[in-house]
């Protein structure tokens, strides 16, 4: 990965921690995308610390406002040449019901219109630089989410676990008609579930008593972050999947999402509608 350059959004804790650590080891150049600068750049500090990659550095990026979207794109474009892989790793639940400033649903926009909108901003650098990876983590739990075209925002009705489950098969869908369109541009781009593992995504649980107790028996059942990073950095360096694209990983092999994810038709429609509700039109 020397010489390359690598975006992982939500790479300041948990599996986009261990990512972009490996990618710095590796000798890349790394760019920790969060909304928190404190946690980011602490963990720029820490990456350049145990790699000796001075190549690390934290920018700020809030997925929940569209201007930051807009504002990190700008910032990378004065000051990278080439985007070599963009992991779209930052995710959280339990955000509850919740509006953005842009009047989008809280989770929803972290979770997708955020990566969507940062994605296709960000196009135009991995085509130049292509061969190039767009990384897409998603979850197993996508296989319980529903495509409702007039409640993609959660305004008719909504829970925590449904958002989450709605906005990982949204980037499966992302993941599928954004491979139609980069075809023959050198840019490939995949889905994954990491596994469960232990990560921050479960600060949201309020009660620190219940936090602690789920946090403590997940360290039991589940995988710890370096074995639930493994698929994301799979897809970022093998050579095995390089020309590899539109398709959903788990474990670093191939596998099957839901019948839905896998729908032409539904992606197509879903990018359409999310385009509207980004209020950016893509050409390609």
């Amino acid at each position: 990965m020397v010489g390359k350059v690598v975006i992982v959004t939500g790479g300041n804790s948990g599996i986009g921690f261990e990512t972009a650590k490996n990618l710095a080891d590796r000798g890349a150049r790394v760019i920790i995308a969060c909304r928190s600068i404190s946690r980011g750049t602490k963990a720029a500090e820490e990456i350049i610390e145990c790699t000796g990659n001075k190549n690390v550095l934290y920018r700020h990026l809030d997925l929940s406002r569209f201007r930051s979207v807009r504002e990190f794109c700008d910032g990378i474009y004065k000051t990278e040449s080439r985007l070599d892989v963009l992991i779209n790793n930052a995710g959280a639940g339990g955000l509850g019901n919740r509006k953005t400033e842009d009047g989008n649903h809280l989770g929803m926009q972290v979770n997708y219109f955020g990566p969507f909108l940062l994605t296709n901003l960000l196009l135009p650098l991995l085509k130049s630089s292509a061969p190039s990876r767009i990384v897409n983590v998603s979850s197993a739990i996508h296989k319980y989410g529903e495509i409702d075209y007039e409640n993609l925002n959660m305004e008719k009705y909504w829970s925590d676990y449904l958002v989450y489950a709605n906005s990982k098969l949204y980037l499966n869908l992302m993941t599928l008609e954004l491979s139609q369109r980069l075809k023959g541009n050198g840019v490939t781009v995949n889905a994954l579930h990491p596994g469960v593992a232990v990560t921050n995504i479960f600060r949201n649980i309020k009660n620190s008593i219940i936090r602690y107790l789920v946090e403590m028996c997940l360290n039991f059942i589940y995988q710890s972050v370096w074995e639930a990073s493994q698929t994301s950095i799979y897809l970022a360096v093998s050579s095995e999947v390089q020309d590899v694209t539109g398709r959903y990983f788990s474990n670093c092999q191939e596998n099957k999402p839901s019948k839905t994810s896998q729908d032409p038709d539904i992606a197509t429609r879903l990018w359409k509608e999310t385009e509207k509700i980004v209020n950016y039109n893509i050409k390609m």
